[in-house]
């Protein structure tokens, strides 16, 4: 009995033991899932969050295609940050989680880390830092990772990332170096292997190494399992085979990425298209299925978002070709599709230029220039061609203007009294019948407005019922399609109430504007008649047309200067040497003066040179040497190798020199000098360098009024050349700044005074004698801050000036010492041991005025010295 009880007993305690350790157990093993599901859950949602983010880029990333793509989608940010400062929410968050799973789960014990899941951590910390452009940090997190986890899964992993990190940090051979050892040394999985290479071929890409780039980016595509990514690489190597030149081989790219189709975003297949259709070869490629292939595009519903870049590459073609009226209407169907493009619209906006630019249309083409410029990067080389010619422009749009305005008065002038009759009465009736059929337009509107609404519609071929836009083949013109209409209609109003201000009950304005009573009871009795018009009278232009000789002599001055300024601009500026040589011709037919025959008949002698002209140029080079002889285009003709070495009679030593006295105050030989350079280069781009410098001499030499007129004459007169538009600056802006003459007050303590003598600018040279004097003594009495000047103050005067550095008091005492010829230099010397020898100069015993700077600067100025000197009145 006893022994059945003892195993029992024992049966029992097993259970309870057993049962006991099962809770303990159970407690155990729910901690542990607990933990480690708490550790799972954090890095899952720090994963999630790193998606979101790189979803993001990926969204938010435009590709520039007229660019070689990066492999790697993201904009790094040139903008200093603030220490809290964010780029993406979603990888901030990532890298909390991230950062939160080491804290909390890491298990580092004997230098050694327990959880397997901690790499993972530290590869999603160093990824999230690296796509919030946080590189060094990035770098350090993959560091660790290969340092600490040597035998990790992700290990090849991490490797990829630091040599992108190190690619961002301009690292370029460090990565290459890193890649290139990984990718032969280890077996790595297909993506892993894809993404290794793909930085390879970026690295090259940054190293100027295209060739090697190519091979790369190849066998990350082949092996890549994201169908984005093949697309991309593939797209990648067409760009970097076409930079290359090696065109053929570049649309075998491209047809690779049009191959993948649905596979890959429809971007990639696009403008794969696109870049083969720019190598399209016009001359031996089959011209009609190219243009099919366009069209097919152009008719593709899922390429809508396109529309763009499929016009402009019809433009493009149509351009080639030279059906240009086909391409404009292109450019502009590329532009009316508001691209998001800027570039793409550039280009637009560019070809339009050029083509008005060739049709001789200069206004128009500046302004399509001007659109250009506002979407190409500021400062780019590109920027910096197209900006120039768009300056040079302005040069032609005016004197082309000129010429043209000119040239329409002296041929109706030359004309009989028959022919000017005959001339503007083919004019005039012109504009009478489109002024009619205007007011016939109008007078139908008028009937059709009180036409009962159901009346006012649909009524057949009779234009009442155009009202969705203009449809010429189908009757009349909606009447604000029409401008003429439009036009018509003000002039009418205008005439029938006069000007009325935009208000309520304006017509009873009249009440209050007697103005208009006066005009509306003139209309009243006087009805408007197009036939009593004098706008449709020949009469009235011809006797507006000038009959005063000096008129006609300067209409035509005008027009031989601007024939001349435009030949040198086509011929330098723009290379265009028919449109030079039309100038230049034109303007040795017409009279010229004789400052503008030679340099014409000079430059039409290069110009032929140019073109290999050799017949022509021979009968210009003998002309100019036979007739000119005297010119400098004459010896530069007859000595080449002189005028290689360098012309002292060319303009540009000319000019050198005059600056030079300028800068060593000989005003009076500059301006002298520049008025018979001015007439001897006459037309030359020089001249308005000349016109300048004379205008800054007269300033200095005869004060403000005059140098204000001077800088008003180059302004207006050369207001296109460079010296002109700085002419129009210094006068908008350096004018109004010293226009007041009044003197400065209040300022006897400012050490700026100056000690001041007058001398007359003719006998004798004291002024230099004692200019040399004083820089003896100041240099004797080592008064390194002072300095001595010779200044010219008018054509009848100059100053010695000494520049004391003093207030005004101290300038007065250094005048009292010069007055009494003892002077004597104390400074450092030990008074004990000093030997009291003075020093004795020759007295300066001249009569002379302090002055602190600003009023010294109006003195020069304004030339107003006797006012200064004046007593002032207590």
């Amino acid at each position: 009995m006893s022994r059945k009880l003892s195993q029992i007993i024992a049966i029992l305690l097993l259970i309870t033991i057993g049962f006991s350790c099962s809770r303990k157990k159970d407690k155990w093993t729910n901690r542990t899932w607990h933990d480690v599901t708490t550790k799972n859950n954090t890095l899952y949602n720090g994963r999630v969050a790193f998606e979101k983010g790189k979803q993001d880029i990926v969204q938010t990333y435009k590709d520039n295609f007229w660019e070689l793509l990066p492999v790697e989608r993201l904009i790094v940010s040139e903008d200093v940050r603030l220490p809290n400062e964010v780029l993406n929410q979603n990888f901030d968050k990532a890298e909390e989680k991230a950062a939160k799973a080491i804290q909390k789960h890491s298990m580092l014990i004997d230098d050694r880390e327990r959880n397997p899941k901690i790499d993972e951590s530290f590869l999603l910390l160093g990824k999230a830092r690296y796509n919030e452009q946080r590189f060094i940090p990035a770098l350090e997190a993959f560091n660790y990772i290969l340092y600490k986890y040597p035998t990790s899964n992700n290990i090849n992993h991490a490797k990829v990332w630091r040599a992108k990190t190190n690619l961002r940090l301009d690292n370029n051979e460090k990565a290459v170096e890193d890649l290139m050892k990984m990718v032969e040394e280890e077996y790595m999985e297909a993506q892993d292997y894809s993404d290794a290479v793909a930085m390879i071929a970026q690295a090259y890409i940054n190293l100027e190494q295209k060739d090697s780039a190519v091979t790369y980016i190849s066998k990350a595509a082949i092996h890549s399992k994201n169908n984005e990514e093949k697309g991309r690489y593939l797209y990648i190597k067409g760009q970097l085979l076409n930079k290359l030149g090696y065109k053929d081989s570049a649309n075998y790219a491209f047809d690779q990425v049009i191959e993948l189709n649905r596979k890959t975003p429809r971007r990639y297949m696009l403008n794969a298209y696109m870049a083969k259709a720019r190598n399209f070869n016009y001359e031996t490629g089959n011209k009609q299925e190219f243009l099919e292939l366009l069209t097919d595009l152009e008719e593709d519903r899922e390429n809508r978002p396109f529309l763009d870049k499929i016009y402009n590459q019809k433009a493009v073609y149509f351009n080639t070709l030279d059906s240009i009226n086909l391409a404009v209407e292109f450019y502009n169907k590329s532009l009316r599709t508001n691209s998001e493009d800027k570039y793409l619209e550039s280009l637009n906006y560019k070809a339009l230029g050029d083509i008005r630019f060739d049709n001789q249309e200069y206004a128009i083409a500046g302004a399509y220039y001007d659109s250009t410029l506002e979407r190409m990067v500021v400062d780019s080389k590109k920027y910096r061609v197209l900006k120039k010619k768009r300056v040079n422009l302005d040069d032609v749009i005016l004197y082309e203007g000129i010429a043209k305005t000119n040239d329409s008065i002296l041929n109706v002038v030359a004309m009989s009294p028959e022919e000017r009759l005959a001339y503007y009465s083919e004019y005039t009736e012109k504009i009478k019948a489109e002024a009619v059929a205007a007011e016939e337009a109008a007078e139908i509107a008028r009937i059709k407005g009180e036409l009962p609404n159901e009346q006012r519609f649909n009524q057949p071929k009779t234009g009442l019922g155009n009202s969705g836009g203009p449809n010429p083949g189908e009757g009349g013109t909606f009447y604000f399609y029409n401008p003429t209409t439009v036009a018509y209609g003000k002039t009418t109003f205008k005439r029938t109430f006069g000007n009325r201000e935009l208000q309520d009950n304006w017509r009873i304005s009249s009440i209050t504007n007697p103005s208009a009573v006066s005009n509306v009871d003139q209309t009243e009795e006087e009805e408007y008649s197009i036939d009593s018009d004098p706008t449709f009278d020949p009469q009235t232009y011809i006797t507006q047309l000038p009959t005063d000789q000096a008129v006609l002599d300067s209409l035509q001055t005008d027009r031989n200067f601007a024939y001349y300024q435009l030949g040198v601009i086509y011929k330098e500026k723009f290379q265009e040497y028919g449109l030079s040589t039309d100038k230049f011709e034109g303007l040795l037919k017409s009279n010229p003066e004789q400052r503008l025959v030679v340099p014409s008949k000079y430059n039409l002698y290069k110009i032929y040179l140019l073109q290999g002209d050799v017949t022509k140029s021979n009968e210009l080079k003998q002309d100019i040497i036979n007739n000119h002889g005297d010119s400098r285009y004459a010896k530069i003709l007859q000595n080449p190798n002189e005028a290689l070495e360098g012309d002292k009679n060319s303009p540009e030593s000319m000019y050198n020199r005059l600056y030079k006295d300028f800068k060593d105050q000989k005003y009076a030989s500059v301006i002298k000098e520049s008025n018979e350079l001015i007439t001897k280069f006459g037309g030359e781009d020089f001249v308005p360098k000349f016109e300048l410098l004379k205008a800054q001499a007269i300033g200095r030499y005869q004060g403000y009024e005059a140098y204000k007129e001077a800088l008003n004459y180059v302004s207006l007169n050369y207001p296109q050349s460079p010296e002109g538009k700085k002419a129009q600056l210094i006068y908008q802006t350096t004018i109004p700044q010293i226009q007041n003459s009044d003197f400065t007050e209040g300022v006897e303590q400012d050490k700026n005074h100056k000690l001041v003598y007058a001398f007359s600018r003719f006998g004798d040279n004291q002024a230099q004698e004692l200019k040399e004097r004083l820089d003896a003594i100041i240099k004797d009495l080592r008064y390194d801050k002072m300095k001595v000047s010779l200044d010219i103050y008018t054509k009848d005067q100059q100053f010695v000036v000494v520049h004391t550095k003093r207030d005004k008091l101290g300038a007065e005492g250094l005048a009292e010492l010069l007055i009494l010829g003892k002077i004597e230099d104390t400074r450092g010397v030990d008074l004990t041991k000093w030997n009291r020898k003075k020093k004795y100069y020759e007295k300066v015993n001249k009569e002379y005025f302090i002055v602190a700077s600003p009023n010294y600067r109006i003195i020069q100025i304004h030339k107003n010295l006797d006012t200064y000197l004046q007593p002032k009145s207590e």
